[in-house]
């Protein structure tokens, strides 16, 4: 492994901060999706958040209060010995209802104080900008990413915490999982959808404004520190076709090209044929300005982010036993163990999946999730061993390895998914644990949300010092 490769962990504001009410900040998205049976269909944006019960938990509000204790995690991800951590700042918390023409100067100086936490580990921060995050009165208003309007904002938003921040983060991420727009339209974008409406259309228009914004950033960073890196990131895992059946292969390619559509875009800095084919077909038409072409093409970024958690297997025919995926559905891969939650655990995918993207864009790769998530007990003696993630992330970590050192794929570095325990994204519960460090909290809210370090803690220490040569 090269000398400057990055290791570290990875949150997001979402699912961790909390302090949802503090200094100023607005209401975000994730403060009125809610814990239970309703949460699916809010995050899908088919049930309206302002309808739910009035005894409604939602989870991201306090989280586990990472406002509170960011100081007390960070010591410890330095204790490990973090490189780099990947975070997200809460956008209202900056522009609580994202029309201001002034930053919030409190929730500037937050995050100011957090990065020099960091600095003062030499842990590198990496930002992303828009983690499943827009202010609550930006939905309310224009419609969320529905509106060309929202382009504007997000640039201004943009443009304080380039500037504020302009010597103290390089690498930029601008929206996580662009492609959870398509799956989770309200969790991924605040979409939501009146009854009957056609959902694709208003989706891939969504999408092109998020395009849009995300290559104006880009330019945008650049004018304000050359130096700066801007990537774009997707919720990557490839497609299998279930037999060598010629019609599941194509399956399996018209399901790849799905996740990479957005990508292609902001990559390569065009819609690719297939898109427009694709859209032709269902009727959609875009509407663009006359430049948004031109700013795609010039304005492309530096590297390519991913979340890997699991491979995915369809068949032509929808049959099959179903198998529990990362929001994506999928047939159930007979070669594959699965976790608690019904993902399959597949590491050679991993290569697989890196080996693709890089073939495909040339460009540097930065895997900043990587998990298990799992249930973790505290034993007797308060120990938690947490075999069973080691396990996980040292196949996943061997395969990385193998991807750079066996196919020669360029690496930034590795930032392991939920590097402390927090909400899950998909489900809203803490018994889905990803961390290295325990968080004492509950699915209904309750603990005194003590930090405990698990048993992985001191393993992945050892392979960040060992530059992951040392996996057992």
């Amino acid at each position: 492994m090269r000398k400057d490769f990055l290791w570290g962990g990875a949150t997001a504001a979402n699912q961790c901060e909390g302090g949802w009410q503090a200094d100023g900040r607005g209401p975000a998205i994730v403060d009125v999706i809610p814990h239970g049976k309703n949460r699916m269909p809010v995050m899908q944006g088919i049930m309206d958040y302002k309808k739910l019960p009035e005894d409604t938990n939602y989870p991201g509000r306090e989280a586990i209060d990472m406002y509170g204790h960011y100081k007390e995690d960070i010591a410890l991800f330095a204790e490990m010995g973090f490189q780099c951590y990947r975070f997200s700042f809460s956008w209202s918390r900056i522009f609580p209802t994202g029309e201001e023409r002034e930053p919030n100067e409190a929730g500037l100086k937050y995050y100011e104080d957090f990065i020099d936490e960091l600095l003062k580990y030499k842990i590198e921060p990496i930002v992303t900008i828009c983690h499943f995050d827009i202010p609550l009165a930006l939905v309310e208003k224009y419609g969320s990413w529905r509106s060309r309007e929202v382009i504007p904002l997000f640039l201004n938003y943009c443009r304080a915490i380039f500037e504020r921040f302009k010597d103290k983060v390089r690498y930029w991420i601008t929206f996580n999982e662009i492609n959870m727009l398509m799956h989770l339209p309200f969790m991924g974008a605040g979409i939501r959808f009146e009854k009957g409406e056609k959902q694709l259309p208003v989706q891939y228009q969504a999408a092109h404004h998020e395009l849009v914004a995300s290559a104006l950033a880009v330019k945008l960073a650049r004018e304000i520190n050359p130096d700066f890196r801007v990537g774009c990131m997707l919720a990557a895992g490839s497609v299998y076709p279930y037999s060598c059946n010629p019609v599941d292969v194509w399956e399996s390619v018209k399901k790849d090209r799905e996740n990479y559509f957005l990508i292609d875009v902001q990559v390569r800095g065009e819609y690719p044929a297939y898109a427009k084919k694709m859209m032709e077909r269902e009727g959609i038409h875009l509407e663009m300005h006359e430049d948004d072409e031109k700013v795609l093409k010039e304005n492309t970024v530096d590297f390519i982010s991913l979340s890997y958690y699991n491979s995915r297997c369809v068949r032509a025919d929808g049959q099959g036993e179903a198998s529990g995926g990362n929001v994506f559905a999928s047939a159930k891969n007979p070669y594959l163990e699965c976790s608690q939650w019904g993902w399959p655990i597949d590491p050679m995918g991993l290569r697989i999946t890196l080996n693709a993207l890089y073939d495909r864009y040339q460009k540097p790769l930065f895997i900043v999730e990587n998990g298990l998530g799992a249930v973790d007990k505290i034993e007797e003696n308060g120990e938690i061993s947490d075999d069973y993630r080691i396990d996980y992330l040292r196949s996943h970590i061997q395969a990385m390895i193998e991807a750079i050192e066996e196919d020669g794929v360029d690496m930034i570095g590795y930032t392991p998914w939920g590097c402390i325990d927090l909400i899950s994204a998909t489900t809203g519960e803490m018994s889905k644990r990803y961390g290295f460090i325990y968080v004492d909290k509950d699915d209904e809210g309750n603990g005194s949300l003590k930090r405990i370090p698990k048993k992985s803690f001191a393993w992945y220490k050892k392979v960040i010092a060992s530059n992951g040569e040392d996996l057992e």
